[in-house]
């Protein structure tokens, strides 16, 4: 066990001159006098807002930096066209009969699949590619049994115990028009959501390349349009065949819509949606997270605040002059857009940590719509409105969140916080995770009302440690960390009594 009693030991602190006696004297009675009026002032102990250090960016892994360095905008431009070319990518067009050659959705995952086939020639085949295909029964927008396929690989972790943990990318590659069982007229869905579908093909493409201790997949779904129809089917076979998905990105909809005129885009910026209370809680864990004050600490709360970290790591200045353009992910407090749905909360519907990755603001004419022009207003997903470059920057997130909790240590599990008396200290025990055990061990603690961590201190490989902050002021988390310093998600504790 270890005890954090040094706070403020190598603060920098220099003593001044002694004074003399008669002024010691005075100070004392003085300070005696303030600890009977104020003795619970002499047990608040360091301030937690200066106690241990602050939370900065991770430092960069080059290897992870080479990788997000191959990601090409004009590989994403090629891709993004090449599924606007299936003119329409209905889920319902899989029962057509009567469609050109190369057109329609069936059309559109034949060709996914040979890409990822294609990459994973490229390393020597480290890509696992398969096919999830099923009937999907008749429903309010599903009209007869319906083919649906989804298409994904599998990046195997070389970790042979913690390759168990899997860290999942998605898109949706159907489209639609206005009519949403209009399976003829030209779909293009280039931004809702080609850009999806490219932003997991592009993170298959450079990651292959790599070896990471945890399993990567780069899954492509179908049946987005028509009620989430794909992502259910992969997210219950991923819950019965006992994947151990840590988190799951989802991207619909990042393509950085570019209106002439508009004014009110942000390119800078990309919004990170994500449940609070997850989906899957008890009545009576519910009562526990309202109990702790948890309300913004589930498994995806952390899952974003990681994705946040990441971008904090990747888009900043770097040494020697030059620098990647900033790209900032922001936390949004809900699991999705006000009367909008998306493929992550299938997976938070299975107990599974899930965000959402979407553009900074839609444009409602170019998603969903015919292909027109009405009153000087061009309608339609068309592929003009669509910048590359920033679809580029969102795989560039998601590449880096994913490698850097693939090449991070497992998280602690059985993390715990004691609540067996009043103490202003903070006791808290965890265990290691599976795989290699972490090098160090980081407590990291913030403000209840602060979004993001903001101080830690690190136990040197320990798995209990006392800390002389209030656990009545803050919220805790654990994280383990490598040598190369590589963290995993947080994992917030619960009281052991």
């Amino acid at each position: 066990m270890m005890q954090f009693e040094a706070g403020f030991r190598n603060s920098g602190y220099t003593s001044p001159k002694p004074l003399p006696s008669q002024c010691v004297s005075a100070i004392a009675i003085f300070l005696l006098f303030l600890l009977a009026v104020s003795p619970a002032s002499a047990q608040s102990g360091p301030d937690y807002k200066t106690y241990g250090q602050p939370v900065t960016a991770a430092p960069a892994d080059p290897a992870i930096s080479q990788a997000l360095g191959q990601i090409s905008p004009r590989q994403i431009r090629r891709t993004i066209e090449k599924l606007v070319s299936f003119n329409n990518r209905n889920t319902l067009s899989s029962t057509e009969t009567s469609l050109p050659p190369g057109t329609g959705v069936t059309a559109a995952a034949d060709w996914l699949q040979k890409e990822l086939q294609l990459y994973s020639s490229d390393c020597g085949g480290c890509l696992e590619v398969k096919m999830d295909t099923f009937t999907e029964t008749p429903q309010s927008r599903i009209p007869q049994p319906t083919t649906i396929t989804n298409v994904y690989a599998v990046l195997r972790g070389s970790d042979p115990k913690q390759a168990k943990q899997i860290y999942l990318v998605t898109g949706h590659y159907d489209s639609r028009v206005t009519d949403v069982m209009n399976t003829k007229s030209p779909a293009p869905g280039a931004n809702d959501d080609a850009s999806g579908t490219a932003v997991s093909l592009e993170c298959a493409r450079v990651l292959s390349r790599s070896k990471f201790k945890s399993t990567l997949v780069f899954a492509m779904v179908a049946g987005e349009e028509q009620g989430l129809n794909g992502s259910r089917h992969l997210a219950q076979l991923a819950k019965s065949e006992g994947w151990d998905i840590l988190g799951v990105f989802n991207n619909d909809i990042v393509g950085g819509d570019t209106t002439p005129g508009s004014t009110t885009q942000q390119k800078s910026m990309v919004r990170v949606f994500s449940e609070g209370i997850p989906a899957t809680a008890t009545p009576e864990q519910v009562k526990a997270i309202q109990s702790l004050g948890a309300e913004n600490d589930s498994p995806s709360r952390e899952l974003a605040r990681a994705t946040l970290d990441a971008g904090k790591t990747y888009f900043r200045p770097v040494k020697g002059g030059s620098t990647t353009a900033l790209f900032t992910p922001v936390m949004q407090y809900r699991r999705d857009r006000f009367l909008r749905s998306g493929d992550h909360s299938s997976f938070n519907q299975q107990g599974f940590a899930a965000v959402r990755i979407t553009e900074w603001q839609e444009n409602y004419n170019h998603q969903h719509q015919d292909l027109r022009t009405e009153n000087g207003v061009e309608y339609g997903d068309l592929l003009k409105f669509v910048d590359f470059n920033y679809v580029a920057n969102v795989v560039k997130l998601n590449a880096a969140t994913m490698a850097t909790l693939a090449s991070a240590p497992a998280p602690p599990e059985e993390v715990k916080i004691e609540t067996k008396k009043l103490d202003n200290n903070t006791t808290l025990t965890w265990k290691d995770g599976p795989g290699a055990p972490a090098k160090t061990y980081q407590i990291v603690w913030r403000e209840t009302s602060a979004p993001d961590w903001q101080r830690f201190v690190d136990t040197h490989g320990e798995r209990k440690a006392t800390l002389p902050v209030s656990k009545d002021n803050v919220i805790f988390g654990v994280r383990a960390v490598d040598e190369a310093g590589h963290r995993s998600l947080v994992v917030t504790p619960v009281p052991d009594r």
